[in-house]
């Protein structure tokens, strides 16, 4: 949960607007609103360990909350990771992207094969690793 005094200033607005500016791209037609769920997202101190809600809508500006996103950014040792799942449909498999891409079974934790509309996360795990990681 968010302390009281959480600051949507600064670094989380930079975070939001590159990580909706990302989605938006990776799954067109599909737009992005990012909310930070909990965590801290300090890019200029270098500091990145938090977890986004992503909320998507259609061109149309109508919600689709079966294409939400929740996505994890954290650090382990000096590798940025980040994890991507959808928030509504468990079943699906998850994203596990560190040096390379790995799908996994989002209740057994084992590994899986990539899921038909899977490309397009990979695309955009890549994309905000590589500006994260150039930022942090």
């Amino acid at each position: 949960m968010r302390s009281p005094d959480w600051d949507h200033g600064g670094a989380n607005t930079q975070l939001m607007q590159l990580v909706a500016a990302a989605a938006d791209l990776c799954r067109k037609p599909l737009r992005h609103a990012v909310l930070v769920t909990q965590g801290e997202t300090d890019l200029s101190a270098g500091f990145l360990d938090c977890t986004l809600q992503l909320q998507t809508r259609n061109d149309q500006g109508e919600r689709l909350h079966d294409q939400d996103l929740e996505v994890e950014i954290y650090r382990s040792g000096s590798e940025l990771n980040l994890t991507l799942a959808w928030t509504t449909l468990q079943e699906r498999p998850m994203l596990w992207h560190g040096t390379h891409a790995v799908w996994m079974n989002h209740s057994t934790g084992c590994r899986c094969e990539r899921p038909e509309e899977g490309l397009p996360l990979e695309a955009l795990a890549r994309r905000l690793r590589a500006h994260l990681a150039g930022q942090s």
